[in-house]
């Protein structure tokens, strides 16, 4: 029941960043904190509407090649195999990546509710380029601590990790990947995330909510 709970908080978290700067007027126009309040509000939102799943899945797709720093995941997942790849690798990495998490997250809008949970914003922190923005997100029988973490590129911030319960999603990948690339070295990784993808595409629509 935790690994569930956990697994549909990251999914919220994730759907989150997914509209980072797409409710503001101005990309930088917001510190962080403010930034993850007002998509946070902004998610929740369009968790609650009746829309068609594929109008949610596309506009889903394009936000996330809009507002996660998707090199930088790449990156922090592959960690010191980052050095290891050729520059078609890291490419061709990156780009499967990007696709996974559409497939994972914009293929499973309709299974995340909001239970009329309160989201409370505790601090931000900034040094140079990076952020920590500290949430929690208080049930009816617990409070779970949520943290984002920006970078600021271009004038604007873009998400790169979310933990929720000290779990994050890039070192889970990350933890999943190595021993991948350890026995089968990157081309191994690649292939296996090509057929994860088709897996998922090829998926039946989940059954019911969590």
């Amino acid at each position: 029941m935790k690994t569930k709970r956990i697994r549909r908080l990251i999914g919220i978290a994730v759907l989150a960043v997914l509209v980072l700067g797409a409710t503001l007027p101005a990309a930088g126009a917001a510190g962080p904190l403010e930034k993850v309040r007002t998509t946070v509000d902004a998610i929740i939102a369009l968790l609650r509407q009746d829309l068609p799943a594929e109008v949610k899945e596309t506009k889903i797709s394009s936000m996330i090649r809009e507002n996660f720093d998707l090199r930088t995941m790449a990156q922090g997942i592959l960690a010191t195999n980052w050095k290891k790849a050729s520059d078609a690798e890291k490419k061709r990495f990156q780009d499967l990546f990007t696709e996974l998490i559409e497939t994972t997250y914009s293929g499973q809008l309709d299974t995340y509710t909001y239970d009329n949970e309160e989201v409370k914003y505790l601090s931000e922190k900034i040094k140079g380029r990076k952020a920590l923005v500290e949430t929690v997100v208080v049930t009816s029988s617990a409070e779970i601590p949520v943290q984002y973490k920006l970078v600021n590129k271009g004038g604007g911030w873009r998400a790169y990790d979310v933990q929720v319960e000290g779990v994050s999603l890039i070192r889970t990948y990350r933890d999943s990947y190595k021993e991948i690339v350890k026995k089968e070295g990157i081309s191994g990784l690649l292939t296996k995330m090509e057929a994860k993808i088709e897996e998922l595409r090829n998926a039946p629509p989940p059954g019911g909510k969590e």
